[in-house]
């Protein structure tokens, strides 16, 4: 065997080199006990401080799950990895605190509400029944409240609909930018103030209450959402389709009606379901238009009617322990309703939007 053969059989093969991407990483638990070590210092720095609201507590442990995730990850992993670390914290941060108020506040209605919320309480109104008393019901006030956002809906969702079909599809020059900057004033506009603006058309005139007058300020305050929700997503359809629709001679009207509006429906559906969000807790243009009733008032036409909002805030003026556990169970009666309706919303959009895929 040669020389050479023999130093190249002898050869120690070399080491491989580290890669720069290996390293130390935290475990995948590390975010649950840098959580737990946070809660607990929270804890502990508000009893030493002498600082009785959880809030604070809360606020402190957050800063300090943060900052504990950033020192121990840049120990171990390095300062790129822990930013990144940081920036997931933070947005889970906020996250919680996002929705800790909306499950307490879920909370506190239901556990509240459901003291009193029952068959009777859904079908009987407080006709003849004392506030400051037990018994009674929300049947007149949920009619009411049925009626008049029913009867706003069916006049804001057309009008703000073909509103913004026009700002998208055909709005040009100085009368598009008018209407877009009125619609952009109405979004802000207060409740009480568009209960005003009716409340002298029904003064001028020599009109009575009704829940018909509500309705229609209620559509006031609905129609700018519409239209602004309505034309983000008409926005959103890819102008490959339009053209795809008129390359083939469908007449534009039709392209809107068959091809536009569909690929959109779920966004519409769902700015439809917030403007109702929007307008179904309302009282003040209740309290101007509707004066509100203690009867079952079935005609939305004539004379006046109560609605849930209405009667939140009129049992809780009582200041009794049955008006409160009342108001309580018609805020989460009011919950459930706009629960409902958007349940329903969804399942029409899924069911009426375009199919995908062979």
């Amino acid at each position: 065997m040669s020389q050479a053969t023999m130093t190249q059989d002898t050869t120690v093969p070399a080491a491989p080199r580290p890669s720069s991407l290996a390293g130390k990483s935290l475990p995948r638990w590390s975010p649950f006990g840098f959580a737990a070590v946070s809660l607990a210092l929270g804890a502990g720095l508000g009893l030493v401080a002498g600082w009785h609201s959880k809030v604070q507590w809360g606020l402190i442990a957050a800063l300090l799950f943060v900052v504990l995730t950033y020192t121990v990850s840049t120990a171990v992993e390095g300062k790129r990895q822990a930013k990144d670390r940081v920036a997931t914290s933070v947005v889970w941060v906020c996250f919680l605190l996002a929705i800790i108020p909306l499950v307490s506040l879920l909370w506190t209605t239901i556990s509240r509400g459901i003291k009193v919320l029952d068959g009777y309480f859904l079908t009987h109104s407080m006709a003849g029944v004392p506030g400051f008393e037990t018994g009674g019901g929300v049947y007149h006030a949920l009619i009411g409240t049925l009626e008049q956002v029913g009867i706003a809906t069916l006049i804001a969702a057309p009008v703000g609909l073909l509103t913004a079909v026009y700002l998208v599809e055909y709005g040009k020059g100085a009368l598009a930018k008018a209407v877009t900057f009125f619609v952009d004033v109405m979004t802000g506009i207060p409740s009480i103030v568009a209960g005003l603006f009716l409340l002298a058309i029904m003064l001028m005139f020599g009109l009575g209450p009704s829940g018909l007058l509500g309705a229609l300020a209620l559509a006031i305050l609905m129609v700018p959402v519409v239209v602004r929700s309505t034309e983000e997503m008409l926005k959103l359809v890819p102008n490959e389709l339009r053209e795809a629709s008129l390359a083939l001679g469908v007449p534009k009207w039709r392209t809107i009606l068959k091809v536009v509006l569909p690929t959109a429906l779920g966004g519409i559906t769902t700015g439809v379901m917030l403007a109702i969000a929007r307008i179904a807790g309302e009282t003040a243009p209740i309290m101007l238009l509707v004066f509100g009733s203690q009867l079952i008032n079935p005609n939305p036409f004539e004379g006046a009617q109560s609605s849930l909002p209405f009667y939140i805030w009129e049992q809780y003026r009582v200041g009794s322990e049955a008006s409160y556990d009342r108001a309580w169970a018609a805020a989460l009666v009011l919950i459930a309703f706009v629960m409902i309706l958007n349940l329903v919303a969804r399942g029409i959009a899924r069911w009426k939007a375009p199919k995908t895929g062979r």
